[in-house]
C-alpha cells in the first residue's frame, strides 16, 4: 500500500524568531545592533504572547519604536488581530505612519506568510468634511468675521485673514485625497479648519448625502482590515470608554509616549462650559429658525454669576446663584434640545445635528455639575489675558477608567524615555491602575491569565551622557520668585548663550518669561533670538536647526516637542523648576487626598510632574551619539533643597557641576568647536 502523499506545511508568522525579524529590521534602516533595543524587542513580544501588561523605559537611542512594531507585526499576524500602537502627539504618529512602518514592512515581508498592513486613524474632527464645504453645515463664527481685520492670524506673522485661509482649504479640497489636516504643506488657524471639518458629535452619519466620498469613513474603513492601527492616546481612550467603535476590536495596545498618556485621558475627559460656546449653540439654533429666547438668557445669567465666582476649585457645593445658573441652562438646553429636533428643512440636517449635539454636550455637563462624582474635581477659571471665564469638571484620577475600559480587556505594553522617575515603575503604573502588589519580574507570566499582573523595564540608553554632556546647576543665583525672571538670572543667561554663540534651546515655565528673556539678551547679543508665539511652530523649529548660531526660546511645548541632532543644539537651558502651579485645582485636590492617607503629596504629585518636565527638557540635549553640550539649570534649589536629588535622578546622567566658570569655559570651547 503506498502512502499518501505529505505537503510541506506553509510557516506561520510564530515559526520565524524575533530575532530575524529584529535583524532584517535594523538592516533596512541601516542601524547596528543594540542590547537595549534587543531586550526591549524581547520583553515586548513575552508580553504580547503571554498576556501580561509592561512598561518600558528606553531611553533616546534606544530604538524603542522599532523594538515595539517588530513584536506588534509578528503578534498580528500571528493572532489574526490587529494591534493598536498609540502616541500623545501627531509627530510620533507621523514618523511611524510615514517612515518606520513603511521601512519595516519592506524589510519583513520576505520573511512572513504575507506582507502586514497599517493604518492612521484620527478623530473625525482632523478631516475635511465634503459635506460641510458643500454648505450642509453651519459656519462656526459670527457672520462677517471671516474677512476682518482681527481673524489674521499672528501665527503666520499676522497677514493672512481667517477668510484668506478658508478659501485655501476650499482649494486644497478639491485636490487632496486623504482629506487629512496633517498633510497641508501650509498650516492654517484651528479657527479656520473648524470651518471646513465637524466633530464626532457633528456628524449626520450614514444619512449623509455624501458618506459614500467621506475622507473620516474611508479612513475607518481601512483601520478595519489593517494588522497595525497607529492612533492617539485621547481617541483611543474616548472610544474605549464610550464605546463608539471607530478603533477596530484588538487585544493588544502599545501606548507610545505613556508618560504623557494620564494627562492626555484625563483633558479627553474633562468637561468644560464657557458663555462663548452657548452663543454659539443659541445663534446656530436661530439660524434654524429658533429663537432660543430662554436659552440665551440662561446662558446669560451663567455668565454674570461665573464672574462672580471666586477663581479656582470650588470645594462642596457651587455658589447659590452659580447652582442656580447652572439649573436654569440645563432645563433650557433640554428644551431647545426638543425644539431644534424639526427645526429648518430637508438641507438643514447638518446644521440640526451641530446644534443638537452642542446642546447635548451642555446638558451633559450641567447634569455632571449638578452632581459631580466623588473623584470629580469642579473649578472656576479667569483668564486674565482674554477676559474671559468658565467653569469646568475633571477626574481626580483616571486610574479606574483605564483599567476598567483598557487594561481589563487587551494587553498593554507602555513605554517612554521618562517613565520610570527615580527609578520606580510604580508611580507610573498606578497612574493607569495597575498596583504595586500585581507586579511580577519582566520575564516572569502568570500561570493563568491575570488582567492585574504587570512587569517593569528599563533598558537603558546607549550614548555616553558624562562624556558627552554637562550638567550646570547655576547654584549662586537667587531663587526664582513670583515676580518673573531675576535680573541676575536674565544676565547669566546672557553669559551663556554668549558664550555658546547661541545653539541655545532656552526653556521657561511661562510664555511672559520667554519673552522677558529674549528681549533682555536680544538688547545685548547680536545673535539670531526665535521665539514661540513669532512664527509657526514648523517655521522656528526650521531655523533653529538650519541656523547654527540662532537660539529658541518658548515653553511647554518646546520641553517636550524638539528633536534637533548636532551642534544646533549645544546648550540647552532651563529657568526654574517646572512646578506646577499651587493654585492648579487638580493638583491640589491630587495632593490632599495622597496626604489624608498619609502620604507626601508634594513629592507623588508636585516634584513627579516637575521630574518629568526636568527629564523631559534635558532630553532635547543629547538626541545621537555624536552630539555635545550642556543642560543649565538656572534654579539653585536643583542643588539646595532636599527634593533636588529625586529631581536630578530623574535626568540624563550628565556630568555635574556648580562652577559657573567652568560652565562659561566648555561652553566657549564647544563654541569653537
Amino acid at each position: 500500500m503506498t502512502a499518501a502523499p505529505t505537503h510541506p506545511v506553509a510557516p506561520t508568522a510564530g515559526d520565524v524568531p524575533l530575532s530575524t525579524l529584529m535583524d532584517a529590521a535594523v538592516t533596512a534602516i541601516g542601524g547596528a545592533p543594540r542590547q537595549g533595543q534587543q531586550s526591549m524587542a524581547e520583553a515586548v513580544d513575552l508580553a504580547m504572547s503571554g498576556g501580561r501588561h509592561l512598561l518600558v523605559q528606553a531611553g533616546t537611542g534606544t530604538g524603542k519604536s522599532l523594538a515595539y512594531l517588530v513584536p506588534a507585526i509578528r503578534q498580528a499576524l500571528v493572532s489574526g488581530r490587529p494591534v493598536v500602537v498609540s502616541t500623545a502627539t501627531i509627530a510620533l504618529q507621523t514618523q511611524i505612519v510615514r517612515k518606520d512602518l513603511p521601512r519595516l514592512v519592506e524589510a519583513l515581508a520576505p520573511h512572513l506568510p504575507r506582507t502586514p498592513t497599517y493604518a492612521l486613524l484620527k478623530g473625525r474632527a482632523n478631516y475635511l468634511c465634503k459635506h460641510k464645504i458643500a454648505g450642509g453645515y453651519p459656519v462656526d463664527i459670527e457672520p462677517g468675521a471671516l474677512f476682518a481685520e482681527a481673524s489674521a492670524d499672528p501665527a503666520r506673522g499676522g497677514g493672512e485673514r481667517l477668510g484668506q485661509q478658508v478659501r485655501r482649504l476650499r482649494e486644497w479640497a478639491e485636490e487632496t485625497d486623504s482629506g487629512d489636516r496633517d498633510s497641508l504643506e501650509d498650516a492654517v488657524s484651528d479657527r479656520a479648519w473648524r470651518q471646513v471639518s465637524v466633530t464626532g458629535n457633528q456628524c449626520i452619519g450614514s444619512s449623509c448625502p455624501m458618506v459614500e466620498d467621506c475622507f473620516a469613513e474611508r479612513s475607518r474603513e481601512l483601520a478595519r482590515e489593517v494588522d497595525v492601527v497607529v492612533t492617539n492616546h485621547a481617541l483611543l481612550a474616548i472610544d474605549s470608554f464610550d464605546n463608539h467603535g471607530i478603533i477596530p476590536d484588538h487585544d493588544v495596545v502599545v501606548f507610545d509616549e505613556a508618560h504623557d498618556l494620564s494627562t492626555r485621558v484625563t483633558s479627553a475627559v474633562t468637561d468644560v462650559l464657557t458663555p462663548g460656546m452657548l452663543r454659539g449653540t443659541v445663534r446656530d439654533l436661530r439660524g434654524l429658525g429658533v429663537a432660543g429666547t430662554a436659552l440665551d438668557d440662561a446662558s446669560e445669567e451663567l455668565r454674570e454669576s461665573l464672574e462672580l465666582a471666586p477663581d479656582g476649585r470650588v470645594i462642596g457645593e457651587l455658589p447659590e446663584r452659580l447652582a442656580d445658573a447652572v439649573t436654569q441652562l440645563r432645563v433650557e438646553a433640554r428644551t431647545a434640545h426638543s425644539e431644534a429636533k424639526d427645526a429648518g428643512d430637508e438641507a438643514s440636517a447638518g446644521a440640526r445635528k451641530t446644534v443638537r449635539a452642542n446642546l447635548q454636550e451642555i446638558i451633559d455637563v450641567c447634569e455632571r455639575l449638578a452632581a459631580p462624582g466623588d473623584d470629580d474635581v469642579v473649578s472656576v477659571s479667569h483668564s486674565t489675558a482674554t477676559g474671559r471665564s468658565s467653569i469646568q469638571v475633571a477626574p481626580l484620577s483616571v486610574a479606574a477608567a483605564m483599567r476598567g475600559a483598557i487594561l481589563e480587556e487587551r494587553t498593554a505594553v507602555l513605554t517612554s524615555a521618562t517613565l520610570a522617575l527615580g527609578g520606580r515603575f510604580e508611580p507610573a503604573a498606578g497612574e493607569v491602575g495597575l498596583a504595586r502588589r500585581d507586579r511580577v519580574a519582566e520575564d516572569e507570566l502568570p500561570p493563568l491569565p491575570d488582567s492585574s499582573a504587570w512587569a517593569g523595564l528599563d533598558v537603558g540608553s546607549p550614548f555616553e551622557y558624562r562624556r558627552q554632556g554637562i550638567l550646570y546647576t547655576a547654584r549662586h543665583l537667587p531663587a526664582p520668585g513670583r515676580d518673573g525672571p531675576s535680573p541676575a538670572m536674565l544676565d547669566h543667561l546672557t553669559e551663556l548663550v554668549e558664550a555658546s554663540h547661541g545653539g541655545a534651546l532656552c526653556l521657561f515655565s511661562s510664555r511672559r518669561g520667554a519673552e522677558l528673556a529674549a528681549e533682555h539678551v536680544r538688547a545685548r547679543l547680536d545673535l539670531t533670538i526665535a521665539v514661540q508665539g513669532e512664527d509657526s511652530m514648523a517655521n522656528l523649529v526650521r531655523t533653529f536647526r538650519e541656523e547654527e548660531d540662532a537660539s529658541l526660546f518658548g515653553t511647554l511645548t518646546l520641553w517636550q516637542g524638539v528633536d534637533v541632532s548636532g551642534r544646533s543644539l549645544r546648550l540647552v537651558t532651563i529657568d526654574r523648576i517646572p512646578f506646577p502651579r499651587p493654585d492648579d485645582p487638580l493638583t491640589a485636590a491630587r495632593q490632599e487626598r495622597i496626604g489624608r492617607h498619609g502620604g507626601n503629596g508634594f513629592m507623588a504629585i508636585s516634584a513627579q510632574h516637575s521630574a518629568l518636565l526636568l527629564a523631559q527638557g534635558a532630553g532635547r540635549l543629547i538626541r545621537s551619539d555624536q552630539d555635545r553640550g550642556m543642560v543649565a539649570v538656572l534654579d539653585p534649589r536643583l542643588a539646595t533643597a532636599r527634593y533636588g536629588g529625586f529631581l536630578r535622578e530623574s535626568m540624563p546622567p550628565l556630568w555635574p557641576t556648580t562652577d559657573p566658570e567652568v560652565a562659561l569655559a566648555a561652553l566657549r570651547r564647544l563654541a569653537d568647536g
